[in-house]
C-alpha cells in the first residue's frame, strides 16, 4: 500500500510540476485574453438573461433546470405528485375559470370623438395593434355571416373589419354605403371612428338604429326556413343590440341619464349570447352610481354578484364601495384602532379586501398614487387594464362618498396578509394568475408603465450571472494593466488549491484499502 500511495503522490508531483511549467511559459496576453474572453461569455449571458426574464417572467438557466435537469435528478415525479395532491379546491377553480380570457371593455371609447383627441393633442396612440385586432375579430363576429355572399356591400364591410388602415376602413363603409344606404353595419363603424363628437355619433348610431330595426324585424319571420336565414337573423339581432347600447353610452356621456339607465335596463332583459360578451350590468351599475341610485344599484349588484358568474372589478369594488358608504364618513383609524371595528366596519373592510384580492392593482388609481391613461377596448380580468378601465370611469363615485378613499386607503394593504402567498394560494377567489402582465403589456399602450403584481423578484442565476460578469470584467481590467502580477497571482492562486487536494490525499493513504488504491494508479 505504502509504495501504491508513493506512486500516486509522485504523480500528483509531476502533475504540478508539469502544471507549473506551464504556467510559467504562459504571456501575460495570455491572461488578458482568458479573462476578456469569459468577461464577454458572462456578459451575453447576462443579457439573455435579463431579457427572457423581462418577457416570460422567469429565468431561462431555472427554466432549463427545472424542466429538464431535475426530472433526470429524479425530482420531477415527486413535485408532479405534490403538485397533483395538494390543495385540490384551488386546483379546480384554476381549471374551471381561464387565467388570461380577455375580454371586451363595457365601457369601451369610441375611437373617432374619444381615442383620436389624445393622439392629436399628444401624438400618442392609446390603442396597441393587438387590442384593435381583438376589436377587428369582435366586428366581424357581431356583424357578418354566411348570408352576405353575393352582397357587395356586406362583402366590402367583411374587408373593411379586417383592413388596418383607420383611413381605407372608413371610405369602406362609405363604398358600401352608396351601395345598399340601408346597410347598417356601416354605419356603425363611421359612428365609431369617423365622427369627432359624440354628438354626431349619436346622430349616425339612431340612423343605423332605424334600418338595423327593419332588417331584424324582416329576417325575424324568415329565420326558421334555413341555417343561412337563421345566422342572417342572428347577425341581425347582434347589430340591433349593440347600436342600443352604443346609444345608451351615448346619452350617459351627454348627460341624458333617464334615458341612458332606462335602455341599460331594458336590455339587461335581452337573453341572446351577445348580451354575456357585452356585459351589459356594469354600464347600468356605473350610471346608477351616477345619479346616486345606490338602493337600485344595490339591487342590481345583489343580482350578479353571484358565486356562479364571473366577478369582474366592477362587481367587487361596486359592492366595496355601498358598504363603505355606510361608514366611511365617520370612520377614523386611529379611533378604530382603540375600540375596534363595528360590525358594519368590519364588513366594509372585509369588502374591501375582498376587492383587492380579486385586483390589487386597483387601489394605486383610486387613491391617485398612479396615473391614469384612457381604458383599452379590451381588459384583462384582475389586470392592469381591467383596473385602469374602472377606475377611469369609477374615480368620481368613490370620491363623491365622502371618507370612502380614506378608508380604502387605510384597510387595502391588509389584503396582503390575509394571503401569505397569492401565486400559490387564495382566500377567497382561485389563486392569482402569473400570465397577466404578459398580456396587460400587449393591451397597454407602451408609454404606460404596466402595473405588476406580485413584485417579482430577480432569479438567483440573473444575479449569480451579474455578480459572475462584474467579477470577470474587474479581473480582464486589472489583468490588461498588470498583466504579470497577475500572472503571479494566478500561480500563487493554484498552489494554494494544490495544498487541500493534496491534504485530502494524505488522509486517504490511512483510510482507503491498498487494492482500491492500486486500481486508482492502474487507472
Amino acid at each position: 500500500m505504502g509504495q501504491t500511495w508513493r506512486s500516486l503522490q509522485l504523480e500528483g508531483l509531476e502533475g504540478l510540476g508539469l502544471a507549473t511549467v506551464f504556467l510559467s511559459t504562459l504571456t501575460p496576453k495570455f491572461y488578458v485574453a482568458l479573462t476578456g474572453t469569459s468577461s464577454l461569455i458572462s456578459g451575453l449571458i447576462l443579457i439573455f438573461e435579463w431579457w427572457y426574464f423581462r418577457k416570460y417572467g422567469t429565468s431561462f438557466i431555472e427554466q432549463v433546470s427545472l424542466n429538464h435537469l431535475s426530472p433526470w435528478i429524479g425530482g420531477g415525479e415527486n413535485n408532479t405528485t405534490e403538485n397533483t395532491n395538494t390543495n385540490p379546491n384551488n386546483n379546480n377553480n384554476q381549471q374551471s375559470v381561464p387565467e388570461c380570457k380577455v375580454w371586451r371593455n363595457p365601457l369601451n371609447l369610441f375611437r373617432g370623438s374619444e381615442y383620436q383627441r389624445l393622439t392629436w393633442s399628444t401624438k400618442k396612440e392609446p390603442l396597441t395593434y393587438y387590442d384593435m385586432n381583438l376589436s377587428a375579430q369582435d366586428h366581424q363576429t357581431f356583424f357578418t355571416c354566411e348570408a352576405d355572399a353575393g352582397k357587395p356591400e356586406y362583402e366590402i364591410m367583411q374587408t373593411a373589419w379586417r383592413e388596418r388602415n383607420p383611413e381605407v376602413r372608413i371610405k369602406s363603409a362609405h363604398s358600401a354605403l352608396e351601395l345598399n344606404p340601408e346597410c347598417a353595419s356601416a354605419y356603425i363603424l363611421l359612428a365609431e371612428e369617423e365622427c369627432n363628437s359624440i354628438v354626431e355619433v349619436e346622430k349616425m348610431l339612431k340612423t343605423a338604429l332605424k334600418y338595423a330595426e327593419v332588417n331584424y324585424r324582416k329576417s325575424q319571420t324568415t329565420q326558421h326556413q334555413s341555417p343561412v336565414m337563421e345566422a342572417l337573423h342572428r347577425r341581425d339581432r347582434n347589430v340591433f343590440i349593440y347600436i342600443k347600447r352604443r346609444l345608451a353610452m351615448c346619452a350617459r356621456k351627454l348627460g341624458k341619464m333617464k334615458e341612458a339607465i332606462k335602455m341599460f335596463r331594458d336590455l339587461t332583459k335581452e337573453v341572446p349570447p351577445i348580451m354575456n360578451v357585452l356585459n351589459l350590468h356594469e354600464n347600468l351599475l356605473e350610471a346608477l352610481l351616477e345619479v346616486g341610485a345606490y338602493a337600485d344599484a344595490q339591487a342590481v349588484l345583489a343580482k350578479y354578484d353571484d358565486i356562479a358568474l364571473p366577478k369582474s372589478a366592477t362587481i367587487c369594488y361596486t359592492a366595496a364601495l355601498l358598504k363603505a358608504r355606510a361608514v366611511a364618513d365617520k370612520f377614523s383609524p386611529d379611533i378604530a384602532s382603540k375600540r375596534g371595528l363595528t360590525a358594519a366596519e368590519m364588513a366594509a373592510v372585509e369588502a374591501i379586501h375582498r376587492a383587492v384580492e380579486f385586483n390589487p392593482h386597483v387601489p394605486k388609481y383610486l387613491l391617485e398614487m398612479k396615473p391614469l391613461i384612457l381604458p383599452p377596448e379590451h381588459i384583462l380580468k384582475r389586470g392592469d387594464s381591467e383596473a385602469i378601465a374602472y377606475a377611469f370611469f369609477h374615480l368620481p363615485h368613490w370620491k363623491r362618498v365622502e371618507g370612502a378613499l380614506n378608508l380604502l386607503h387605510c384597510t387595502w394593504e391588509g389584503t396582503f396578509r390575509i394571503i401569505p402567498y397569492p401565486l400559490e394560494k387564495g382566500h377567497l377567489f382561485y389563486p392569482y394568475p402569473t400570465c397577466t402582465e404578459c398580456a396587460d403589456r400587449e393591451l397597454l399602450p407602451s408609454f404606460h408603465e404596466v402595473s405588476v403584481y406580485p413584485k417579482k423578484e430577480l432569479p438567483f442565476f440573473i444575479v449569480f450571472t451579474a455578480g459572475l460578469c462584474s467579477f470577470t470584467a474587474l479581473l480582464a481590467l486589472l489583468t490588461h494593466q498588470y498583466p504579470e502580477p497577475m500572472g503571479a497571482l494566478a500561480k500563487t492562486l493554484l498552489s494554494w488549491w494544490y495544498v487541500p487536494i493534496q491534504y485530502v490525499l494524505e488522509k486517504l493513504e490511512a483510510v482507503l484499502p491498498s487494492n482500491l488504491l492500486h486500481h486508482l494508479s492502474r487507472i
